[in-house]
């Protein structure tokens, strides 16, 4: 992988009822998962964020270089992936934290490859996704959430539907391309 064209919003569909102390351990929890059930090398997503803001590193390999993951099938090999602690889809709300952290990560995660977080971009499907087949072009937001690349419901509706927020947020965030 050698840019970062896109980034891929997730949420880990885990508990809302958690506190920020208990992050650290719930993303280990998570890379055992990836691990030893998965049969990954590492943990899938390249961040992780809880709902104080915290951003973690994911999938090693170095938070500022084009680090291939392993979260949105068909198109890894063109983006990062960030993934919100909890469940979006069965009635949590992301705090206002959380999505101004993904916001500045995405925006500076883009920023490093000169593209914009509020564009949008053009990628080929590596593969079969339920929602692309392989070699179609895909026309997506270039902060877009899992579901616009894969066959889910990630990362929740309640999380999807404040993604143009977000996207507006990374376009004003001091970590943007040109700001």
């Amino acid at each position: 992988m050698n840019k970062v064209d896109a980034v891929f919003v997730h949420h880990t569909a885990g508990t809302n009822d958690y506190t920020c102390a208990d992050s650290p351990a719930i993303i280990r929890a998570i890379l055992t998962y990836h691990v030893r059930t998965n049969g990954w090398n590492d943990i899938g997503y390249n961040f992780f964020v809880d709902k104080c803001g915290t951003v973690f590193e994911g999938r090693a390999g170095g938070v500022d270089r084009p680090v291939l993951g392993a979260h949105t099938y068909g198109f890894n090999s063109y983006s990062s992936g960030i993934s919100l602690l909890g469940n979006y889809e069965s009635g949590g709300t992301p705090t206002a934290a959380a999505k101004q952290a993904i916001a500045d990560v995405a925006a500076w995660k883009l920023g490093l490859h000169g593209v914009d977080p509020e564009a949008k971009v053009t990628l080929t499907a590596a593969a079969d996704t339920g929602v692309w087949t392989k070699g179609q072009a895909a026309t997506l937001n270039t902060i877009s959430g899992h579901r616009d690349g894969y066959a889910t419901l990630c990362p929740g509706a309640t999380l999807y539907s404040e993604l143009p927020g977000i996207r507006t947020a990374a376009g004003s965030s001091p970590y943007a391309t040109g700001n």
